[in-house]
């Protein structure tokens, strides 16, 4: 075997099952596989690999670069891992299809918990019920989240002005439903996507799945490799988070957490407990009953962990 100082080391920009899109240095993109029957890697990170011979245009990936963060879903059956090495997230939502707050909740546990800086995205402001999804989204700007609002279809330039600072020299994962644009920035942003753009399923009103497998773009990129990066992902309908414990909940819910240490108990799971200070906060109307709700769906979710 090749000494691993002598492989050469490429980014994933696309997975495809048992195999890997592998982009060099110099922006050559080839097919490799995995070396053993089960395929670790994911789109963001930085492998070492080695040609299967000259001229073959596929390699083997030896070993994988130590990551900074990976988000990921985890439910009782299977671990799905978005993206790798990432400077930021998008969690793109939209006015039309309503959009899911426990969906939104869970994202941003998982980002939290990963150490990665999210922002929300409301998209399609220009429709009716614009309004409504503001409102949802209140509780989230109190507890000191960034929300941005804006309409990507009937203004792209004023919405790429508007998420240009965000993204630039960084390399952002776009999470969200199916729906809500996500192949609708990527075709903004980088016009040589082809990226398909999904129909709104008016009976179901839900979005068409058009995304299967993460997907990295480059929006802009200097000659030393690095820029500014997108990376596209699948449109999701569950999201798990059985890799957060139950008692570390509090601690990825700011608004919760803002209270919790008021609690009479010093072990109150914040939800029949005398004296818990969050349970008055809902009462007096400082933690929204649909964040208290949805913390309370991921403790039972957590309770019945499958070991």
């Amino acid at each position: 075997m090749t000494a691993k100082a002598e492989l050469d080391i490429g980014l994933v920009v696309a997975g495809h099952g048992r195999h890997c899109t592998v982009e060099t240095p110099e922006g050559h993109r080839l097919t490799c596989h995995p070396r053993g029957k089960k395929s670790a890697v994911v789109v963001g990170d930085r492998v070492r690999w080695q040609s299967t011979g000259i001229g073959s245009g596929e390699g083997v990936i030896e070993g994988v670069e130590p990551r900074r963060n990976l988000l990921f879903r985890q439910d009782d059956w299977k671990t799905k891992s978005f993206a790798a090495n990432l400077d930021g997230l998008l969690l793109w939502f939209s006015v039309d299809p309503v959009f899911s707050e426990s969906q939104l909740t869970r994202a941003l546990i998982a980002a939290s918990s990963a150490g990665i800086d999210a922002t929300i995205v409301l998209n399609k402001t220009d429709l009716p019920g614009a309004n409504a999804q503001r409102e949802r989204l209140a509780p989230y700007r109190a507890m000191g989240c960034e929300v941005m609002e804006l309409s990507l279809k009937p203004s792209p330039e004023a919405a790429r002005a508007q998420l240009m600072p965000r993204l630039a020299g960084r390399s952002t994962l776009v999470l969200g439903p199916s729906g809500a644009g996500k192949s609708t920035l990527i075709n903004a942003l980088v016009p040589d996507a082809k990226a398909q753009v999904g129909e709104i399923s008016q009976a179901l009103n839900s979005g068409r799945h058009t995304t299967t497998h993460s997907q990295w773009y480059w929006v802009e990129r200097g000659p030393d490799g690095r820029g500014t990066a997108l990376i596209d992902s699948p449109g999701f309908q569950e999201f798990g988070l059985q890799q957060i414990e139950a008692t570390q909940l509090p601690a990825y819910m700011p608004d919760l957490l803002a209270h919790a240490g008021d609690c009479r108990f010093y072990n109150c799971t914040h939800r029949i407990e005398p004296g818990c200070a969050v349970i008055a906060a809902v009462q007096r109307g400082e933690i929204s009953a649909s964040r208290w709700r949805i913390y309370g769906e991921l403790m039972d979710e957590a309770a019945r962990k499958r070991w």
